[in-house]
């Protein structure tokens, strides 16, 4: 298992602006502070590309945990596929409340191990469906305090 050291060395960030509803990972690692987020994970992509701003994104984080309690601004989604290890399952809590605008160079996509013939990374390309991002918008809304807009939502 490599160290966090050495696996930095190997991660490539993106350079392109990650489509709307993608799963990629976020390294909320530096510049963060707690209670804000602080670590490497899963993140949906939830803003299109914008005029000027295409070096910027934002997401909201997963979670393999549920919450303690049951909150409108924190809702359970299932991925496509099962999701690469450290981050294995198909099911994950988005944490809505946590959403962030970060550079594209804090994401990457979500890898396996390498190719055994060319030795390069297998990258996976996660995108949630309309019905997942629509659980995902309801409960931004809920966690910015326009709960009254979910109506238009749904």
């Amino acid at each position: 298992m490599l160290t966090r050291e050495r696996r930095e060395r190997w991660i490539v960030a993106l350079n392109f602006h990650p489509r709307v509803g993608a799963v990629v990972i976020c390294d909320y690692r530096t510049g963060f502070k707690e209670p804000e987020m602080i670590k490497e994970r899963l993140a949906v992509v939830i803003s299109p590309r914008l005029p000027n701003r295409s070096d910027l994104c934002t997401v909201v984080p997963l979670s393999m945990s549920p919450p303690k309690r049951d909150i409108k601004y924190q809702c359970r989604i299932e991925l496509p596929m099962e999701a690469p290890k450290p981050y294995e399952g198909k099911f994950k809590w988005a944490k809505a409340d946590m959403l962030a605008t970060v550079g594209i160079r804090r994401l990457t996509l979500p890898y396996t191990e390498r190719d055994p013939v060319s030795n390069k990374r297998k990258y996976l390309t996660i995108i949630l469906g309309h019905e997942e991002m629509d659980k995902i918008t309801t409960a931004v809304l809920h966690a910015l305090g326009l709960e009254h807009l979910t109506k238009a939502v749904l």
